[in-house]
Formats: structure tokens, C-alpha cells, sequence
């Protein structure tokens, strides 16, 4: 008799308990604040891919979310303003004393966004929506829209202490149909008989809907004089065979770094194909055939380095097919 009113007792004790446990998931395990959906990479930036547009705006939208265990259950009104401070130094960080490699805050001439975002009840994630207008926006200059969400000055919400979560540094990247980072072991930058150089990536930024431009040589955006060196490539519907196209290529400082055209016809593929286990995700594979020579007159002080460039680039870009918006599907 004894054993079973201790069984009976046990069993009352580990149902309440149980039922205990329960109810307690229906409460918020986490105190509900409000952060940023922007994860950083490893220089503390977020890259904000925008389609290029050089008469209309282009709309990119942060996710603001309200974190906890339940759903938001009080509308809330979200201040959000510029955080040059964090900025500063994010720079310092990264850069030293050394100014002139420094992020540069986006002017507000090349967008607009409200100043408050309205999260309902009942909703816990909204996006805050930034136009933008970058027409014609200096890509050689490495540019950040440094947001932060404000305090409020009542009970409203509370802004995530964390760092990543309360600050967006968006590092700002137009793209058209052919920029991107292009793997470059087959881009050999030969110094007269001397072994060629290569590097692993090369990335080229937008000029228009069918030019981009890279730096030329082994240069890249922490090069102090690579306004110097920039190489445009403008994609043409001009066939040399049946898969190749020509690429004109030039340089805007010519006169000073001998650019000049190489003898073969720089030029450039593009082919698709379906991924072999995602039906729906489309590969398509760019390659860039360049042929060209420049004069490098700033690295050694009165003396002239003569490089010549032949070589390919290649790039892959994945396509999530089942997103309806062309450009919301590409696979960054």
C-alpha cells in the first residue's frame, strides 16, 4: 500500500512539474529588442548588392527584427539615424593612421530613407526601405551608409547592445550583368622575362549596364594610385565565332600609362547550365579573355615598369530561379 501511494505521489510530482514546464514556454524566455538583419564580414561591413541604375532609384531593404521567444505583441516605432562615430572606428581598426585607405560615408545626395520604421503587434521582422540614386557614384572609393538604430527616449523598445546587431555599416556595391569577383590564375601580368604574377581574385566594379572596369595589373582598391591604372571593358553583341564575343578595352590615363591593346582580340564567353541536384538553381559561368600592356611610373620613383597582360578571368554566378525578381536572385 505504501508503495503505491509513493508511485501515485511521484507520478502527481513529475505531471506538475511537467505541466510546470510547459506553461513556461508561453512567456518570453529573452527580453524583446530590436537589431539589424546585416550580418558583417570579416572587415566589420555588410555588402549591399544594388542593380545598377543610372536614371531611377534602387530600392534595398535592411531587415529590422524583434528578437525574443514569442512574437512582438505591442507596435513599436524604431528610430534610425547615421552612426559616422562607429564608423571612425571600424577605419582606425582596420586602417591605422592611414587616412587615405579609410571606408567613406555616402553622401546624402545618393539616398533617401525614412527616419522611423513602424513594427506592428502581432509582427516581429520589417525592412526599412533606402533608396537609392548612384548614377554617377566614383566606384574607385570604397563607400559605407553607416546606420545605427537610436535609443528610445521611452519605453517604446530597447536597442540590442551588441554591436553587429545594433550598427549596419552597408558597404555599398552597385553590379550589372557582368561585375562580380573573378578568379584570376590564368590572368598572367608578365614584367619582362621574369616569371608572370597572378593573383587568386580580381573584382570589377560598374561603369554602366556593359562596362565595368578592374585596376590593371596586380593593383586593387588599397592601391593609393589606382585611379591611375583603371581598365574599362565594355561588353559587345559583336561575335568573333560562335561563342566568343569582342571586349573593347581602354584606359581613361593613357597618357601617362602607355595602356595600350595587346595584338590578340581580348574577348568574352558566357554559358549556362542547370545545377545537377537543385533543379531550380541556374550556373552561369563568365569568361573574360584580356590582351593588354601599361607603364607603371609611380611604384619606383623616375623609373618606368612596362607590364604586359594575357590571360583569362572567370567568374561563376548561381541563380536562385524560384525567386520571381531577376535581381534578387543572383547568390552573393
Amino acid at each position: 500500500m505504501k508503495k503505491n501511494l509513493l508511485f501515485l505521489f511521484l507520478t502527481f510530482t513529475i505531471a506538475t512539474a511537467y505541466i510546470s514546464c510547459s506553461d513556461e514556454w508561453k512567456s518570453e524566455q529573452f527580453e524583446q529588442m530590436v537589431s539589424f538583419k546585416a550580418e558583417a564580414n570579416a572587415q566589420g561591413v555588410t555588402f549591399a548588392y544594388l542593380r545598377y541604375n543610372p536614371e531611377g532609384k534602387v530600392r534595398y531593404d535592411l531587415p529590422v527584427i524583434i528578437s525574443g521567444s514569442t512574437a512582438n505583441s505591442v507596435a513599436r516605432t524604431v528610430r534610425i539615424g547615421l552612426d559616422p562615430d562607429t564608423l571612425a572606428i571600424l577605419n582606425r581598426e582596420q586602417y591605422g593612421e592611414r587616412s587615405e585607405l579609410y571606408f567613406r560615408q555616402l553622401d546624402p545626395k545618393y539616398y533617401s530613407m525614412p527616419e522611423t520604421i513602424e513594427v506592428p503587434a502581432g509582427q516581429s521582422t520589417v525592412t526599412v526601405p533606402i533608396d537609392f540614386t548612384l548614377g554617377d557614384l566614383d566606384q574607385s572609393d570604397k563607400w559605407i551608409l553607416p546606420l545605427q538604430i537610436l535609443d528610445d527616449s521611452g519605453e517604446d523598445y530597447k536597442a540590442n547592445p551588441h554591436k553587429n546587431y545594433r550598427r549596419a555599416m552597408l558597404r555599398i556595391n552597385p553590379f550589372n550583368d557582368y561585375s562580380g569577383t573573378y578568379g584570376g590564375t590564368l590572368y598572367k601580368i608578365y614584367l619582362g622575362d621574369s616569371d608572370p604574377l597572378t593573383l587568386n581574385e580580381y573584382r570589377t566594379y560598374v561603369v554602366d549596364d556593359s562596362t565595368i572596369f578592374i585596376y590593371a595589373g596586380t593593383r586593387d582598391i588599397d592601391y593609393l594610385d589606382r585611379k591611375n591604372y583603371k581598365v574599362f571593358i565594355r561588353f559587345t553583341n559583336d561575335y568573333i565565332d560562335i561563342q566568343k564575343r569582342k571586349l573593347e578595352i581602354w584606359s581613361d590615363n593613357g597618357e601617362n600609362n602607355n595602356f595600350k591593346v595587346g595584338d590578340e582580340q581580348s574577348y568574352y564567353t558566357i554559358e549556362e547550365e542547370w545545377d545537377a541536384k537543385k533543379p531550380y538553381l541556374k550556373h552561369k559561368y563568365f569568361t573574360l579573355y584580356l590582351n593588354y600592356n601599361f607603364d607603371d611610373y609611380n611604384t619606383v620613383p623616375g623609373q618606368t615598369l612596362s607590364y604586359k597582360v594575357d590571360g583569362t578571368l572567370t567568374m561563376q554566378r548561381d541563380l536562385n530561379t524560384l525567386i520571381p525578381d531577376e535581381d534578387q536572385q543572383i547568390q552573393w
